[in-house]
């Protein structure tokens, strides 16, 4: 049976991150994947120019007609873009909490535009972290819910990890990139433990979307019943390839995509 994933978050016009990367990354692990937007923007990939978000009334009523039409065995949550749509995503899946959520907690674009109203990290933090199956934030991420300072070795990713997970997600991983070296390590945090997860350190500028990307890698090995730990495998090998093979694609001048269907397409390298 192919599995089904329903992505709620922001689109990316130039077709690396957001709604776009998602449903690449459904396709390209497998899943059929489906769409709920919560914001419009005017971005390349190297600058953010708008943001204009959805009418939360017209977010719910998105996620509402899946729901009733479709099987969805997975969700993924990326851009948010305010506290109201925070709210009513969470309303929402209420009733569906049988499904797992994954909550990528995008904040800013690789451009450094803010793609989250500084007044809704509360909303999300009160709302949507209490219904994740999995939190996937970055540094900066994690350090911003908590109102910490940005990690800097892997002693604090890992303490910072448990504490977002007391703030409720069933599970978080908070990925390393930004760390220096050669390697880029995350760190899932669990119920009784966690587990590392270390990956080689691509010289490359085209990461655009890598964070969208990746979890919607997972939300598509949890809809296919794969366990945390195996999805964070996959998903992290998948997108290690997908930037690795990035330089075959040429679209635009600043923080390229990375190559969604790798493994489909001949290499060029």
């Amino acid at each position: 049976m192919i599995r089904n994933v329903l992505s709620i978050a922001g689109s990316d016009p130039s077709g690396g991150a957001g709604i776009q990367a998602d449903l690449k990354t459904f396709s390209a692990r497998g899943t059929y994947g489906m769409a709920a937007l919560t914001a419009l923007t005017a971005q390349t990939t190297q600058a953010v120019s708008a943001v204009h978000p959805v009418p939360a009334d017209l977010v719910a009523e998105q996620i509402r007609m899946v729901f009733a039409d479709v099987r969805v065995d997975a969700v993924k949550i990326g851009m948010i873009a305010n506290a109201e749509i925070a709210e009513v995503v969470a309303l929402a899946l209420a009733p569906h909490r049988h499904v797992p959520v994954v909550l990528d907690p995008v904040m800013i674009a690789k451009g450094g535009a803010r793609l989250l109203d500084p007044a809704a990290v509360s909303a999300l933090t009160r709302h949507l972290l209490p219904i994740a199956t999995l939190l996937t934030p970055n540094l900066p991420e994690a350090a911003a819910l908590l109102g910490e300072e940005e990690a800097l070795d892997r002693e604090t990713m890992l303490a910072q990890a448990a504490r977002l997970r007391a703030l409720g997600p069933e599970m978080v991983l908070v990925k390393g990139g930004h760390l220096p070296g050669d390697s880029s390590p995350d760190v899932l945090a669990v119920d009784g433990g966690e587990v590392w997860f270390d990956g080689p350190r691509i010289a490359t500028p085209n990461t655009h979307g890598t964070g969208c990307s990746l979890s919607s890698a997972l939300a598509a090995e949890l809809a296919k019943g794969r366990s945390a730990h195996q999805a964070v495998a996959a998903a992290k090998a998948w997108l290690t390839e997908a930037v690795r093979r990035s330089p075959e694609l040429s679209a635009g001048h600043g923080h390229g995509p990375v190559h969604h269907f790798h493994q489909f397409w001949e290499s060029k390298i």
